[in-house]
C-alpha cells in the first residue's frame, strides 16, 4: 500500500497535509472515514487535528514507530472513475470510496482496476446486456466505453482475432457474487457478434447446459440460494472465420459430501428437489418419491424451500434441456432412477447387532426400492452395506463392521453414485457441444470459486484456496509482465517492482514434504488418521516455514498465511475425503445391474473408480486425450488421491492459462443480505483483498501509475504555462513545464508518447492547476463584482435623481390643483343655494295646484258614479227577470222529456224479452233438424241455377235499362228545364216582399251599428294606451331578447370554433395515428422484405458453400432465388434459369451424401421453401387451367366462324404449295442450265460465281429479316383493326369478312367454294389484271410473294413454338410431381430417422442414400443409352446429308458461267423502303436479351453514365425496349425482359453491393423504370401530367401492375442496401466526428485517465472529424443528384442518415461516462447546428431530418442546464420530452464534473427526476435501435422527357438494337 511519506510530491509533507486537506482514517464499521485538517501539519507533530464529515472534532495520533501519515483524498473530480488506476492516490480507502460511489450514487456495477473488471453483484434485474447494448460494444476499443463485461468479451475477440493466440476470461469470487451470470453474459456476446447465424444453436446449447448443470451442481448456502458447488472451465471453440462452431466443459472439485450433509439453512443439490417436486407425474410414479421432507438427504438443512423458485417448473426446464442437448427419454428417466434411488439409499437405516458388527432389518422399504430401482438383488446390496472383504497374500476374508463404518460405507457409495452420474452428464454435453470441424482458435471462460473462509474450514476449502494461490500467482505475474511491457515500450528506466509472490506459499501446498505430499503418503499408511497427519505437519513445517502455524488451543489444526487472508483448516476428515474410498463388492453388485445406464456408467471403472476421478479432475477429454490404460494399471490408478488429482487438474488448467491471453473479471458481493444497490464497506473490503484488486493497485502505485500522452498533458494544464514556454514542439514544451512544476526527477519519466507520474503527482499538478484557476476566478470575481456594484451605484443615483424630479413636480400641481378647487367650490355653493329655494318653491306652487285638481276631479267622478249606479241596476234587473223565466221553462221541458224516455224504455225491454225468447226457439229449431242440411245443400244448387238464370236475365235487364235510361235522361233533362222556368218565376215574386223586409231589417242593424260603433270607438282609444304600453314593454323584451340572442350567438360562434378546433385536433390525431399505422404497416412490410431478401441470400451462399466443398463445377452463371418474386406466372426456364436449376439439383444430390447434421440443421428451412414452392405451383396450375378455360371458350365462340376461313387458309395453302412447286421446278431448271454451261472448277467455294451466288443469298436473308418486321407492323396494324372493327356497326364494318364467312359456310360442295375462292381472288385484286405489270421490274410482286413466304415461316414457327411450350410444360409438371413424391418420401424418412436413436439413426440414413444413389445410377444409366441411340441415329443422318450436299455442290460448281456471273452481278436485288418516324421504341432480337442485359446492367459502369449520360437512361432503354415487346403482343418477350432485367440487378448489386455509387445509380434506374411503366401505364391516375404524344406511347396489349408491385419491392430492397451501405461508411466517423473531436478548441478539458487508455487495442487508424461528416453527406448528396435520384426519396435518405448520426452519437454517450460533461454538451450543440446549417444549405429542412436529432439536442441540453433544485427538475422533466426515463437517469448518474467548479449530481436529484417522470407510458430500453429503417415510399414522378428524343450513345455497344 501506499504510505504517507511516498504520496506526497516534491512538496514537504507539511505544505501537502495543511488546513482543509482532506484525508482517510480507519474506522471499525466503515473500514474508512473521510475527515478534514483542521490545523496544518508540521514536522514532528504526533496527532493531527481534524474534522470528520459529520461535524465531530477528533484528534488522530500517529504511529510512533512508523510515524505515516493517513492516506490522503483524491480531488472530488477525479472520484467516480471508469478505471482505479486513474486515481492520483491510489490505496484501499480511495478504491472502496470510487466504489462505492459508483455503486450506490451512479447504479453503475462494473469498474476496471488496471487489467482487472471488478463486477458488483446489484442483486436487481438491469436493462444492460440487449442486443442493443452488444452491439454497442461490438467493435469499440475497450478504453472508449464504460466498463463492462461485453467490454472484456470483445477485447477477447478482438485480440483473438489480430493477434492469433486463444484468449482466457478468468471469473472468480465468492459465493453469490454473480460468477456464473458474468460467464452466462459473455458466451453470449461471443455468439452474438461472431456473426455466425447459422452456428448460434451451439451457443442455445451452452446455454441450454446451465440449467442441466445448475441443477446438478448447484445448491443454496447460507450465502446464495444458487451457489455452484464446482468450478467449470468452457472453451468456445472458433473456425477461421472466427465463428462459433463448438464448445468443450471441463470441471473441477464437486463438493459431493453435500450429497449426504448439508448444514443448517442449506439443500443438496436442486435435482433431489425438483424430482420430489414432480413426483406427482405419472412418469415419476415408479421413483416411489414423495417430499423433500421425507428423505434424509434432503431434509437435514431444514429449509427444502426458496423463495421464488417453484421446483416442478425447474424441473421441466431442466428435462428440455436434456432433449436440447441429444440425450434421450429413455436416458433421461435412467438418470432419475439413479437420482431417485441415491435418495432411498439415503433412508436406509443400518442398526448395531454387536459392537463390532451391523445389520440391515429385513424387508427394509427404501433399500427394496434402491435395489428395485438400480436392478441388484436385495440380498447382494444389504450383506456388503454390513460387510467388508478383506485379502492377504494367501486368503480372502469377509468382515462384518460396525454400524458407523457401515453408515459412512453407505454415504460414500452414495456420493460415488452421483459422481458418476454428475460424470456422465457432463460428458454428454461436452458430445453435444463438440465442433463438428477442425477449430482454429478458442476463447476460455473459467468460472471458478473465489477465496474461502469460514468459521470451520475442511478439505475443500483448502483445495479451492490452494487454486486460487495458483490463479492469484498467474495473475500476478501477468500484472508484472503488462507493466514491464510498457515501460520498455516506452523506453523509460525500468527498476524492480517489489510485490508479494505467494510461491512460498504455493511450495508449503504442493512441493516434496508439502501439505499434500504428507497427507498423500498419510493415506498410504495402514492406520493413518487426522491425527497423526496432524503432527507430521507440526514437525515438518511449524519451525520452517513462516507461512505455517499452529492453533494455540487446537492440536487437530493447523493455520496457512494464504495471500488473502491467515485460514485456520480442521484436520479432521481430510482423510477421509482425500482417499474417497469406496467399497469394492458394492461396486461389483451395482455393475452387475439390469440397468444398462447404470452399467454404462461404471463400465470405466477399471480406469479410475475414485468418482473425484471425473468430476473433481477436470473435464480434459476434448482438449487433452486421456492415456491408454494398461493392464494391471488399474489399481493405481485406483490409488490416486483427490488430492493428487486436484494437483494434476490444476496443473492443466493453469497450463492453458500460460497459454492463452488472460482478461480478469473479478465479481464482488456489496452485502450479506441481499438488498439491491446496498454497499457493506466489510464485506467488500475483505472480497477485494482476496481477489487480487488492491495487490494490482499496490504495483500500479509501486511504479508509475498516472500515464499522460503528451498532447493531454498539454491540453490539461496549458493554464499552468506562459506564453512564452508553449513551443512548436509538444513534448520539449512538456518537459521544460515539468521541470519547473516538479523539481524532484524521481516523481516522473518522460517515455517515447508518454509522460509517467508516480502516485500523488497528479493530484499535486491538479492542485497547482486548481490554485491557479481559483486566483483567476477570484481576479474575475474582483473586476466584475467592482462592475456590478459601480453600476448598481449609478443605476441607484439616476433613479435618485428622477424620483426628486417627479416629486417636485407631482407637489407644485397639488398646489395648483387646491387653489382652483377652493374657487370653484365657491362657484358651486353660490348656484346651489339659488337652485335650492327656486326648487322649494316650485314645489309648493305644484302642490297647491295638485290639490285644487283632485278635489275638482273627485267631486265630478262622484256625481257620475250615481247617475252610472242607477242606469246598471235598471238594466241588471231586466236580465235577471229574464233569466229566472227561462230556468223554470227549461225545467219543465226536462221532466217531460224524462218521462217520455222512461215509458219508452219500458216498451222496449218488452220487447228484447219477446225477441231472447224467439231466438231460444230458433236454436232448438236448429238441434231438432240436423238434417236439413242435405236439403240446403239441394236447395243452394237450386238457388245457383236460379242465380245464373237471373244473370241472364239481368243482362237482358241492363241492356233494356240502358235504352230505358237514355230516353229518361232526355224527359228529364225537358223537366229540368220546366222546373228552372217555374222557380225563376216564383223568386221573381218572394224578391219584391224579401226586398222590404231586408230594407226594414237594415234600418234596424243601422241603428245598433252606430251605438256598436261609439262603443268601439271608446274601446279602440283604451285599447290603442294598452297596445302602446305593450309595444314599449315588448320593445324592451326585444331589445332584451336581441342581447341574449347576440350572447348566444357569440357563444354557439365560440362553441363551433371550438368544437372546429376539436374536430381538426381529432382529425389531425386520427390522421396522424393512421399515418404511424400504415408507416408502422409498410415498416412491417419492408422488414419482410429484408428478411426475405436475407434468407434468400443465405440459401444462396449456402448453396455455393456445398457446392465449393464438394469441388461441383459452375455450369454457367448461378441464378439467385430471389427471381420467384410475387408473380406467380413468371414460369420463364431460359438457359441460364436451366443451368443454375440443374446445377443446384446436382448440388442437392452432393449434399444428401454429406453429414446428416447439415440436414437437420436446414430442415427448418427447407420446410419453409417446399410450402412456397407448393404455394407458387398450386399458383401456376390456376393460371394454368384459366388460361386453358378461356383458350377453350375462345375456341368455341371462334370454331364456327373460324371453319369458312380454315377452309379459305386451304385453298390459299394449296395455291402457295403449287406457287412452291413451279419456283421449285424452276431452281431446278436453273441448276441443271448451270450443269450444263460451266466446268468443275466454277462452282468452287472460292470461285466468283460461288461468291455472287453467296452474296445474292445473304441479299435475300436481310430481305427476309425486313419483311418479317414488316409483318409483325402488319400484324400488329391488323389485330389493332379486328378489335376496332368488332365494336362498330354490323352492317357498316362486318359486310365483308361476314358475308364471305356466311357464304363460304352455306356452300355445300368444294366446287362452289373453289369457284369463290377465285372470285374473291378476282376481286381483290387491283384494276390491273396482272401483278407482273404494276411496274417494270415487278417488286410489287417480290414483296407479295415474300410477305406469304413469311407468312407461312411465322406461322410455322408460331405453331412449333407453341407445341414445344405445350410439351415443356407437360415434363414440367412430370418433374413437379416427381419432387413433389420425393420431398414427401424424404420427409417420410426423416421423421422416421429422427425417431431412432443416434446409432440407428446414422445408419438408417446411410442405407436410404446408398439406396437413393442406386435408384439414380439406373436412371442414369437408362438416359445414357437413350442417348447413345440418338448419336448414333444422327451420325446416319449426317452422313446422308453429307453426302448429299457434296453431290449438290459438285453439281452447282459444274453449272455457274462466267457470262451468268457477271449478269448476276450487275442485276442488284435491294428494295427501297421509305423512312418512318421514330416511335419511342427499341426493337432487339430474343437471342440478344443476354447480350441487352449484359451491356446494360452487368457490365455497365455508373461512374461514366452519371458524368455523361442523361440520369435513368438505362431505365428508359430498357422500357423503350418492354414496349416493342408489348407492340408486337409478344408476352414471352415482355415476361423474359423483366425477368431477365430484375434477376440481372440483383445480380450485380450481390457482387457490388458494398459500392455506394452502384446501389445509388441501379435505386434511380428502377425507380424510373417503375415511374416509366406507371407514367405509360395507360391509368388515367398516373396520365395527368403526359403529353399527347406520350399517351399515344402508353402499353397498349399487357398489364404490368403485378411487375410494378414486384420492382416496388426490388425498389425497397435496393433502398435498404443503400442505407446499410451508408451506414457502413458513416459509422466509423460518427463517434470520432461527433463526440471525441473538439471542433471548439479549447472547450473540453482532458481528465486523467487509468491503465484503459483510448485506443488501447488497435493503431490509431486516424480521426474523423465533423468535417469529414460533413464531406461525407455532401458527396452521398452529389451522387443521387448526378444519378438523377428522386428528390422525395433524397429527403428520406438523409433522414435515414441524420437517424442514424443521432442514435449512433446519443448510444455512445449513454455508455461513456468521460463525455458526458457540460463541456462535452457545448460540443455536440455546435456539432448539431452545423448539421442543420449543412441541410438549410441542401434545401433539406422540411425532410424531417432535424426532428430525429431531437433526442440528441435534448441531452446535449440536459448536460448543460443547471441540476439543483425541484425547479430544474420540472424544467428537465418538461424539455427532455424525446428521452426516455432511462435515458435522463443514465446521463444524471454520468455526468462528471471535467473542473473542480463544476458540482455533481446529488442522489436525491435523481430521484426526484424519477419520482416525476414514473408515470410516463415508455419502453424501457436504454439504446436508440441504430437498425431502425424507416418505411420508405416512391412518390409517383413523371418524366418530361421524350422518348423519341432519346439516343443511345455508342459507348453502351447497343448496336444491335433497332429504333422503330
Amino acid at each position: 500500500m501506499e504510505k504517507g511519506h511516498d504520496s506526497s510530491s516534491s512538496m514537504a509533507a507539511s505544505e501537502l497535509y495543511t488546513k482543509f486537506a482532506r484525508v482517510w482514517i480507519p474506522d471499525a464499521e466503515e473500514v474508512w472515514k473521510s475527515a478534514e485538517l483542521t490545523k496544518n501539519y508540521k514536522h514532528g507533530d504526533k496527532l493531527l487535528h481534524l474534522t470528520l464529515e459529520d461535524g465531530t472534532n477528533i484528534e488522530y495520533n500517529l504511529d510512533e514507530k512508523t510515524k505515516n501519515l493517513p492516506h490522503l483524498r483524491n480531488p472530488d473530480i477525479l472520484v467516480g472513475e471508469n478505471d482505479l488506476t486513474a486515481l492520483s492516490y491510489l490505496h484501499e480507502p480511495a478504491v472502496l470510496h470510487n466504489l462505492k460511489v459508483r455503486f450506490t450514487d451512479s447504479k453503475l456495477i462494473y469498474t476496471y482496476c488496471g487489467i482487472v473488471l471488478v463486477a458488483i453483484n446489484p442483486y436487481e434485474n438491469l436493462p444492460i446486456y440487449g442486443s442493443d447494448i452488444i452491439n454497442a460494444y461490438s467493435g469499440q476499443n475497450m478504453g472508449d466505453m464504460d466498463p463492462h463485461i461485453f467490454a472484456v468479451a470483445e477485447e477477447a475477440y478482438k485480440q483473438m482475432a489480430r493477434d492469433e493466440r486463444n484468449q482466457s476470461i478468468i471469473v472468480s469470487g465468492e459465493s453469490g457474487a454473480g460468477k456464473t451470470v458474468s460467464a452466462k453474459y459473455a458466451m453470449r456476446y461471443f455468439a452474438t457478434v461472431s456473426g455466425a447465424a447459422t452456428e448460434a444453436n451451439v451457443e442455445e446449447k451452452v446455454l441450454a447446459s446451465n440449467p442441466i448443470m445448475e441443477a446438478i451442481g448447484n445448491a443454496k448456502t447460507t450465502r446464495n440460494d444458487n451457489s455452484s458447488r464446482f468450478g467449470k472451465y468452457i472453451e468456445i471453440g472458433f473456425d477461421k472465420r472466427y465463428r462459433i462452431i463448438g464448445a468443450n466443459m471441463r470441471t473441477y472439485l464437486l463438493e459431493k459430501s453435500r450429497v449426504v450433509f448439508q448444514a443448517d439453512e442449506e439443500r443438496n443439490y436442486h435435482i433431489f428437489y425438483q424430482l420430489c417436486a414432480s413426483s406427482h407425474l405419472p412418469e415419476f410414479k415408479n421413483l416411489k418419491l414423495g417430499g423433500a421432507d421425507d428423505f434424509h438427504c434432503t431434509n437435514q438443512g431444514g429449509s427444502p424451500v426458496i423463495d421464488g423458485v417453484d421446483d416442478s417448473k425447474e424441473m421441466s426446464t431442466t428435462r428440455n434441456a436434456f432433449s436440447l442437448l441429444g440425450i434421450n427419454e429413455q436416458n433421461q428417466m435412467g438418470l432419475f432412477q439413479v437420482l431417485a434411488a441415491i435418495l432411498h439409499l439415503g433412508n436406509v437405516e443400518i442398526k448395531d447387532r454387536d459392537s463390532d458388527s451391523s445389520a440391515i432389518p429385513p424387508n427394509n422399504r427404501h433399500l427394496q426400492v434402491f435395489c428395485e430401482l438400480m436392478g441388484v438383488t436385495y440380498q447382494d446390496m444389504s450383506h456388503w452395506l454390513c460387510h467388508k472383504k478383506l485379502k492377504t497374500a494367501q486368503e480372502t476374508y469377509i468382515k462384518p463392521i460396525p454400524r458407523m463404518q457401515a453408515s459412512n460405507a453407505r454415504d460414500a457409495l452414495a456420493k460415488h453414485i452421483y459422481a458418476k452420474v454428475f460424470s456422465w452428464i457432463v460428458d454428454h454435453v461436452n458430445q453435444s457441444l463438440r465442433a463438428s470441424v477442425k477449430q482454429h482458435s478458442f476463447i476460455g471462460v473459467l468460472d471458478i470459486y473465489g477465496f474461502e473462509t469460514f468459521e470451520v474450514n475442511s478439505f475443500e476449502q483448502f483445495c479451492i484456496n490452494y487454486a486460487n494461490e495458483k490463479l492469484q500467482q498467474q495473475f500476478n505475474m501477468h500484472v508484472f509482465k503488462l507493466e514491464q511491457e510498457e515501460y520498455l515500450k516506452e523506453q523509460i528506466p525500468w527498476t524492480l517492482i517489489d510485490f508479494y509472490d505467494n510461491q512460498p506459499c504455493i511450495n508449503l501446498i504442493e512441493a516434496k514434504m508439502g501439505v499434500l505430499d504428507l497427507l498423500d503418503e498419510e493415506c498410504k499408511m495402514p492406520k493413518g488418521s487426522d491425527d497423526s497427519w496432524a503432527q507430521k505437519l507440526y514437525n515438518t513445517h511449524l519451525k520452517t516455514c513462516t507461512l505455517f502455524e499452529k492453533p494455540r488451543m487446537s492440536n487437530k489444526a493447523f493455520i496457512i498465511q494464504h495471500f488473502a487472508d491467515k485460514v485456520e483448516y480442521q484436520c479432521e476428515g481430510f482423510l477421509e475425503k482425500n482417499k474417497d474410498t469406496v467399497n469394492e463388492e458394492q461396486i461389483n453388485v451395482l455393475k452387475a445391474s439390469k440397468l444398462d445406464l447404470l452399467v454404462e456408467l461404471f463400465q470405466d471403472e477399471e480406469k479410475a473408480t475414485s468418482p473425484t476421478g471425473t468430476t473433481t479432475g477436470g473435464r480434459t477429454r476434448l482438449s487433452v486425450k486421456p492415456k491408454e490404460v494398461r493392464p494391471g494399471a488399474s489399481s493405481k490408478e485406483h490409488k490416486k488421491t483427490v488430492g493428487c488429482q486436484f494437483r494434476n487438474s490444476l496443473a492443466m488448467l493453469m497450463e492453458t492459462l500460460n497459454a492463452t491471453t488472460p482478461h480478469y473479471v473479478r465479481c464482488i458481493k456489496p452485502n450479506d443480505l441481499k438488498f439491491p444497490f446496498t454497499f457493506d464497506p466489510k464485506r467488500a473490503v475483505q472480497q477485494l483483498r482476496a481477489c487480487g484488486v488492491l495487490e494490482t493497485i499496490r504495483i500500479s502505485a509501486a511504479g508509475f501509475p498516472s500515464r499522460w500522452t503528451y498532447q493531454e498533458f498539454f491540453s490539461r494544464y496549458r493554464v499552468l504555462m506562459k506564453q512564452k514556454d508553449v513551443l512548436s514542439d509538444r513534448r520539449l514544451t512538456c518537459r521544460n513545464v515539468l521541470e519547473k512544476l516538479v523539481q524532484d526527477q524521481d516523481k516522473y519519466q518522460f517515455g517515447k508518447t508518454k509522460i509517467f507520474f508516480r502516485a500523488g503527482q497528479v493530484a499535486y499538478l491538479e492542485k497547482l492547476r486548481a490554485d491557479k484557476l481559483r486566483q483567476a476566478c477570484v481576479r474575475i470575481q474582483k473586476t466584475i463584482r467592482c462592475w456590478l456594484v459601480r453600476k448598481k451605484y449609478l443605476r441607484k443615483k439616476h433613479a435618485a435623481m428622477t424620483i426628486q424630479r417627479y416629486t417636485r413636480g407631482h407637489q407644485a400641481r397639488c398646489l395648483v390643483k387646491f387653489m382652483r378647487r377652493t374657487r370653484a367650490a365657491i362657484v358651486i355653493q353660490k348656484f346651489q343655494r339659488m337652485y335650492v329655494q327656486r326648487k322649494l318653491y316650485r314645489q309648493k306652487q305644484a302642490a297647491a295646484l295638485v290639490m285644487q285638481t283632485i278635489l275638482r276631479a273627485y267631486m265630478a267622478r262622484q256625481k257620475y258614479q250615481g247617475l252610472l249606479r242607477n242606469h246598471k241596476a235598471v238594466f241588471i234587473q231586466k236580465h235577471v227577470r229574464g233569466w229566472l223565466a227561462r230556468q223554470r221553462y227549461k225545467r219543465s221541458l226536462r221532466a217531460i222529456v224524462y218521462l217520455q224516455c222512461c215509458i219508452r224504455r219500458m216498451k222496449a225491454k218488452k220487447e228484447l224479452k219477446k225477441l231472447k225468447i224467439e231466438a231460444r226457439s230458433v236454436e232448438h229449431f236448429k238441434k231438432l233438424n240436423v238434417g236439413m242440411e242435405n236439403k240446403i245443400m239441394q236447395l243452394q244448387r237450386k238457388i245457383d241455377e236460379q242465380t245464373k238464370d237471373n244473370r241472364l236475365i239481368s243482362e237482358r235487364l241492363n241492356g233494356l235499362e240502358t235504352s230505358h235510361a237514355l230516353e229518361s235522361e232526355k224527359l228529364k233533362i225537358e223537366v229540368s228545364k220546366l222546373k228552372g222556368i217555374e222557380e225563376e218565376a216564383k223568386n221573381n215574386a218572394n224578391r219584391v216582399t224579401s226586398l222590404l223586409e231586408e230594407l226594414e231589417r237594415l234600418r234596424k242593424d243601422l241603428t245598433t251599428t252606430q251605438k256598436e260603433k261609439k262603443t268601439i270607438e271608446d274601446w279602440a282609444t283604451k285599447y290603442r294606451d294598452e297596445m302602446e304600453q305593450m309595444v314599449a314593454e315588448l320593445k324592451e323584451e326585444n331589445g332584451l331578447l336581441k342581447t341574449e340572442k347576440n350572447d348566444l350567438n357569440r357563444m354557439i360562434k365560440e362553441q363551433s370554433q371550438q368544437m372546429t378546433e376539436k374536430m381538426a385536433r381529432a382529425l389531425a390525431e386520427e390522421t396522424h395515428q393512421l399515418e404511424s399505422d400504415l408507416n408502422e404497416e409498410r415498416s412491417r412490410y419492408q422488414n419482410l422484405l429484408t428478411e426475405h431478401l436475407r434468407l434468400e441470400e443465405r440459401y444462396d451462399d449456402l448453396k455455393e458453400e456445398i457446392t465449393l466443398s464438394v469441388n461441383v463445377p459452375k455450369a454457367g452463371h448461378r441464378r439467385t432465388d430471389s427471381t420467384h418474386s410475387s408473380n406467380g406466372s413468371e414460369c420463364t426456364y431460359n438457359s441460364e434459369f436451366a443451368e443454375s436449376e440443374e446445377s443446384s439439383r446436382h448440388g442437392e444430390d452432393v449434399t444428401r451424401g454429406m453429414d446428416t447434421s447439415l440436414t437437420l440443421k436446414l430442415q427448418k428451412r427447407v420446410t419453409e421453401l417446399e410450402q412456397e414452392k407448393s404455394s407458387l405451383r398450386n399458383e401456376l396450375e390456376n393460371r394454368e387451367e384459366q388460361f386453358q378455360r378461356a383458350r377453350a371458350r375462345d375456341d368455341e365462340e371462334h370454331r364456327k366462324s373460324r371453319g369458312a376461313e380454315l377452309e379459305y387458309e386451304s385453298l390459299k395453302r394449296q395455291e402457295l404449295d403449287s406457287e412452291n412447286k413451279k419456283l421449285k421446278h424452276d431452281l431446278t431448271a436453273m441448276r441443271q442450265s448451270l450443269l450444263g454451261n460451266a466446268g468443275a472448277e466454277a462452282g468452287a467455294p472460292g470461285s466468283a460465281p460461288y461468291k455472287v451466288l453467296v452474296d445474292q443469298l445473304n441479299t435475300l436473308c436481310e430481305e427476309l429479316e425486313v419483311r418479317k418486321e414488316e409483318v409483325l407492323i402488319l400484324r400488329s396494324q391488323l389485330v389493332s383493326q379486328k378489335e376496332a372493327m368488332q365494336h362498330k356497326d354490323e352492317k357498316e364494318t362486318m359486310t365483308e369478312p361476314l358475308h364471305y364467312a356466311e357464304d363460304v359456310h352455306n356452300m355445300k360442295d368444294s366446287g362452289a367454294i373453289t369457284q369463290a375462292y377465285l372470285s374473291l381472288k378476282e376481286t381483290n385484286r387491283s384494276p390491273t389484271a396482272d401483278f407482273h405489270r404494276l411496274n417494270e421490274d415487278g417488286e410489287l410482286w417480290l414483296v407479295y410473294e415474300g410477305l406469304k413466304e413469311t407468312n407461312r415461316l411465322l406461322e410455322g414457327q408460331m405453331q412449333q413454338q407453341r407445341r414445344s411450350y405445350d410439351n415443356d410444360v407437360e415434363v414440367l409438371r412430370g418433374e413437379l410431381q416427381s419432387l413433389k413424391e420425393e420431398n414427401n418420401r424424404q420427409q417420410q424418412l426423416l421423421a422416421q430417422n429422427l425417431q431412432l436413436p443416434p446409432e440407428a439413426r446414422i445408419e438408417a440414413s446411410l442405407q436410404h442414400e446408398i439406396t437413393r444413389l442406386t435408384n439414380e445410377n439406373l436412371d442414369l444409366m437408362e438416359q445414357l443409352e437413350k442417348q447413345d441411340k440418338t448419336i448414333r441415329k444422327l451420325k446416319k443422318q449426317l452422313k446422308v446429308f453429307s453426302k448429299k450436299i457434296g453431290e449438290m455442290g459438285a453439281g452447282q460448281g459444274e453449272s455457274v458461267s462466267p457470262g451468268q456471273m457477271v449478269e448476276e452481278t450487275v442485276r442488284p436485288v435491294n428494295i427501297p423502303r421509305r423512312e418512318k418516324d421514330f416511335q419511342g421504341m427499341l426493337e432487339y432480337k430474343q437471342e440478344d436479351e443476354l447480350k441487352l442485359v449484359k451491356n446494360l446492367i452487368l457490365e455497365l459502369k455508373p461512374r461514366g453514365v452519371a458524368v455523361n449520360l442523361i440520369p435513368g437512361l438505362p431505365a428508359y432503354i430498357l422500357f423503350m425496349c418492354l414496349r416493342h415487346a408489348d407492340y408486337v403482343n409478344d408476352d414471352q418477350k415482355v415476361r423474359t425482359l423483366l425477368t431477365s432485367t430484375i434477376n440481372s440487378i440483383k445480380k450485380i448489386l450481390k457482387k457490388r453491393g458494398d459500392d455506394f455509387e452502384t446501389v445509388s445509380f441501379w435505386l434511380s434506374n428502377t425507380c424510373r423504370f417503375l415511374h416509366c411503366l406507371k407514367q405509360y401505364s395507360g391509368d388515367e391516375s398516373f396520365m395527368k401530367h403526359n403529353t399527347p404524344k406520350q399517351n399515344e406511347h402508353c402499353l397498349s396489349n399487357f398489364d404490368l401492375a403485378e411487375y410494378r408491385q414486384v420492382l416496388s419491392d426490388l425498389a425497397i430492397q435496393i433502398y435498404q442496401q443503400l442505407i446499410k451501405c451508408m451506414e457502413n461508411i458513416l459509422q466509423p466517423m460518427i463517434v470520432s466526428g461527433m463526440l471525441e473531436h473538439e471542433t471548439i478548441q479549447g472547450v473540453s478539458g482532458v481528465k486523467p485517465t487509468g491503465l484503459r487508455k483510448r485506443t488501447s487495442s488497435i493503431a490509431d487508424e486516424g480521426t474523423y472529424t465533423l468535417e469529414s461528416i460533413l464531406r461525407q453527406l455532401s458527396a452521398f448528396h452529389s451522387t443521387m443528384c448526378q444519378h438523377g435520384t428522386d428528390p422525395e426519396l433524397i429527403k428520406q435518405v438523409v433522414k435515414q442518415q441524420f437517424y442514424i448520426i443521432g442514435a449512433v452519437t446519443l448510444n455512445n454517450l449513454l455508455l461513456r461516462k468521460d463525455m458526458c460533461s457540460w463541456s462535452k454538451g457545448m460540443q455536440i450543440r455546435y456539432n448539431v447546428s452545423q448539421l442543420e446549417e449543412w441541410l438549410r444549405d441542401k434545401s433539406l429542412m422540411m425532410c424531417g431530418a432535424k426532428e430525429t436529432l431531437e433526442p440528441l439536442i435534448q441531452a446535449a441540453q440536459l448536460l448543460q442546464v443547471k441540476k439543483k433544485t425541484d425547479e430544474d427538475a420540472e424544467a428537465i422533466c418538461s424539455l427532455c420530452n424525446c428521452l426516455s426515463t432511462a435515458q435522463i437517469v443514465k446521463v444524471l448518474n454520468l455526468y462528471t464534473p471535467v473542473n473542480e467548479f463544476e458540482e455533481r449530481v446529488s442522489v436525491a436529484f435523481i430521484r426526484t427526476i424519477q419520482t416525476r417522470l414514473r408515470d410516463r407510458c415508455e419502453t424501457p430500453q436504454l439504446l436508440m435501435d441504430t437498425k431502425v429503417i424507416y418505411p420508405v415510399t416512391f412518390p409517383f414522378n413523371p418524366s418530361s422527357l421524350a422518348l423519341e428524343s432519346i439516343q443511345i450513345p455508342g459507348s453502351l455497344n447497343l448496336g444491335f438494337l433497332t429504333r422503330v
